[in-house]
């Protein structure tokens, strides 16, 4: 899990108390008074301190029976495949579009599933992606938005409790992939408006001219030479 913020605490939360067998927390940022609103592994006495840490040593405390490991650091393009290597699946929980489309290229190269959330304001979102069978990031949004098109936190704010129940839904999509269940979200947009607690499901297709996982990626180095050309459809 890359991120242990509002998203990454309500979701490494619902996986340990599930007894998963390991967990691994990676963040390089640390607790902020503004922040524990949303983040509910956090409290005053951890400000200052690295959010993964703080996570892992209470989340150790409380399901001993999980293996789990912090990592103190930012997740980039450049060290994406190493930060997850020896695992089997991926969440991001992350707050920045930088982050979220390596974590996508690095999971798409390694065939990693991928379940992605975003919250901002009163509007969050849910999807799962599983390499060369559901769509990507990429077959969306084909660049990485600039900082400026894309409102941050301090800027849009987060209603602390969507937070929570998005990312308990990441917790739910995940486990629902380890159990060989009906992941919802993979293949489709959850999308949940918190002002009048809607949610709706937009069904996607994988994108014949997508960076990432197209037949002619141009995004890290997967080998797309097999690929039948014939299983990809315009995005909608």
């Amino acid at each position: 899990m890359v991120g242990v913020g509002g998203l990454g605490a309500a979701a490494a939360t619902e996986l340990a108390a599930s007894r998963i067998a390991r967990l691994g927390l990676v963040d390089g940022d640390r607790v902020e008074l503004s922040n524990l609103h949303r983040q509910l592994l956090h409290g005053p006495s951890d400000v200052d301190r690295p959010k993964a840490e703080v996570a892992a040593g209470k989340l150790r405390v409380l399901f001993p029976q999980v293996r789990i490991e912090a990592r103190i650091e930012r997740l980039t393009a450049q060290n994406a495949a190493e930060i997850l290597e020896g695992y089997d699946l991926a969440i991001d929980a992350t707050d920045n579009a930088a982050a979220k489309f390596a974590m996508n290229d690095a999971c798409v190269e390694r065939g990693m599933p991928l379940v992605h959330a975003g919250v901002i304001g009163l509007a969050g979102q849910v999807l799962t992606i599983v390499p060369r069978e559901t769509p990507c990031l990429r077959c969306l949004f084909p660049e990485v938005p600039e900082d400026d098109e894309v409102a941050s936190c301090s800027q849009a704010g987060i209603l602390g409790p969507l937070a929570a129940v998005v990312g308990t839904l990441e917790a739910r999509e995940a486990l629902a992939f380890v159990a060989g269940s009906e992941v919802r979200s993979a293949g489709r947009l959850l999308t949940l408006d918190a002002h009048d607690l809607h949610m709706r499901e937009i069904p996607l297709r994988r994108s014949p001219t997508c960076p990432a996982c197209g037949p002619l990626a141009t995004v890290g180095r997967i080998d797309v030479g097999a690929r039948d050309d014939a299983g990809f459809k315009e995005t909608r």
